[in-house]
């Protein structure tokens, strides 16, 4: 069935979203080690979310409803491989679509060792960050160790970023790990509204 945005509420796109969340990208079960190194029985992998038709569509309308919410304008969009890749593959051509175009740029892990050296793609190879005011996005945040990484190497190409915005938000300490480096941030959804009362573990 063809997804169609015509009418449809931010609310809805969020439950819908949820729902697709539900059945392709949450798993409750055997205890796993997260990335950030912490154990739960919590899983989510967004990837099969973000790589569905529907799914990045809702993604992307959603993350840009946040940002024009914002009220003030930004140069680019972004974030660290590979969760960020798809999302700000998404972003680019929807904002576009909606007319209110914003470049998209993803973060490596690791420069390049080749070429320009570069961490950060998606720039022509005269052009950097510096004075750019921009956004970092990720499909899941646990203790906001990786958006952080992302925010040192924007910052340190001379941009301005002050807020992350995540698809799901673990709250398990990322809220207060950005706060202290002056940073907001905001989830289009969050581990509660997956996780049914009555469950043990994290």
């Amino acid at each position: 069935m063809k997804l169609t945005l015509d009418g449809l509420s931010n609310e809805d796109m969020r439950s819908r979203l949820k729902t697709i969340v539900k059945e392709k990208s949450y798993r409750y079960g055997d205890e796993m080690t997260l990335a950030s190194g912490k154990k739960s029985r919590h899983y989510f992998n967004m990837k099969p979310t973000m790589l569905d038709p529907d799914g990045a569509l809702l993604i992307a309308n959603l993350m840009l409803d946040e940002v024009k919410n914002l009220g003030q304008k930004f140069d680019a969009i972004g974030g660290l491989e590979l969760g960020a890749v798809p999302i700000a593959s998404a972003i680019a051509p929807v904002s576009a679509l909606r007319g209110e175009p914003i470049n998209a740029f993803i973060i490596r892990k690791k420069a390049k060792d080749h070429g320009t050296q570069s961490l950060v793609e998606g720039l022509k190879d005269d052009q950097t960050l510096s004075g750019k005011s921009i956004i970092i996005v990720e499909d899941v945040t646990t203790t906001g160790g990786s958006a952080i990484k992302a925010i040192e190497a924007v910052r340190k190409d001379g941009a301005t970023v002050a807020h992350v915005i995540t698809i799901l938000d673990r709250e398990e300490g990322a809220k207060e790990a950005f706060e202290e480096v002056g940073i907001t941030l905001i989830s289009l959804l969050k581990k509660s509204d997956f996780v049914t009362a009555g469950m043990s573990g994290q």
